[in-house]
């Protein structure tokens, strides 16, 4: 996949596609309903298809602190998007001046001048513009005045509820995997590269592999059982994304403690798939009664686990 970041790194090779525009956060199965169709049609027109997002997010840039958690990192959605065989990313930079253009302006200058959409595939509630004022008859319109077809999506359900971003942050929020992993298709994960931190779970007699969280923020926090991918064959473990206020603590972070593993991982990239929550994050009154709390939490976690 083709990754094309900022409207200054569009190349007249570019114009012509199939598209379709979105935040596409954590990509659930209402997500790959739209990209389905988007690569089906993409192939009927013999062109490439095109997913279009913003950086930051639109609430990012309204709400700042205030937006909701992201499900998902930049590079964890280009490696999403990338599996799901979509020919190219254009990322656009979400700034003041974009957040004041008008629909029309929005479509004659990145749809039509910028991309040369053919097609473009929208989810049904799709809305853009100053004031979020543009929708999808305004792009019907769009498409009749500049010669390029618009096809909405309808919601996708399960057990007849609508599939959202926002339903997945709530479940995974409240603990609720089961059905966040039924509303993504796949088990929640978080992806990254495994750094140096101050070995004290090591100390502990629990040595763990320490990913940053580069995101807005996380969705969920508290101990995990998870599955640990990027490592030869899956690993099972458990995982604590927090601040660890019990050592006065204040960087967010994912520590990962493997099962009946002790191999030097620093610098490898591994994703952590969140399988039951354990127990939410707690501030202990001392190092000891911590530990005691994680031998209690790995005997659950393995039993969770089936290892």
């Amino acid at each position: 996949m083709e990754l094309i970041r900022g409207v200054h790194n569009l190349a007249e090779r570019h114009h012509g596609c199939v598209a379709s525009i979105g935040n596409y956060d954590g990509l659930h199965l209402g997500h790959r309903q739209v990209l389905r169709q988007l690569s089906e049609q993409a192939r009927e027109d013999g062109l490439p298809s095109l997913v279009m997002c913003f950086e930051p997010t639109p609430l990012e840039f309204f709400c700042g602190d205030r937006a909701p958690a992201r499900l998902s990192t930049f590079r964890e959605k280009v490696e999403q998007l990338g599996a799901m065989g979509i020919d190219r990313f254009f990322c656009v930079r979400f700034d003041p001046e974009l957040a004041d253009m008008s629909p029309e302006q929005f479509v004659r200058d990145f749809l039509v001048e910028g991309i040369g959409v053919r097609h473009l595939v929208v989810g049904d509630d799709f809305r853009f513009g100053r004031d979020r004022s543009g929708d999808f008859s305004t792009l019907e319109v769009a498409g009749r005045t500049h010669g390029f077809e618009v096809v909405d999506t309808p919601s996708y359900s399960v057990d007849g509820i609508r599939v959202s971003s926002t339903l997945v942050r709530e479940s995974l929020a409240k603990g609720d995997l089961g059905f966040a992993e039924q509303m993504l298709g796949r088990p929640y994960s978080m992806s990254g590269r495994v750094v140096r931190g101050d070995q004290l779970g090591r100390q502990l007699g629990f040595p763990t592999a320490n990913l940053r969280v580069d995101r807005h923020k996380p969705p969920l926090r508290g101990v995990y059982a998870v599955r640990i991918r990027g490592l030869g064959q899956v690993r099972a473990g458990m995982a604590s994304l927090g601040t660890r206020p019990t050592v006065d603590g204040t960087e967010m972070r994912l520590e990962v403690h493997i099962f009946d593993f002790d191999e030097d991982v620093y610098g490898r990239h591994i994703r952590v798939e969140f399988a039951h929550r354990l127990r939410t994050e707690k501030r202990f009154d001392n190092v000891g009664l911590m530990t005691e709390q994680l031998h209690r939490d790995g005997r659950t976690a393995r039993r969770v686990l089936g290892v």
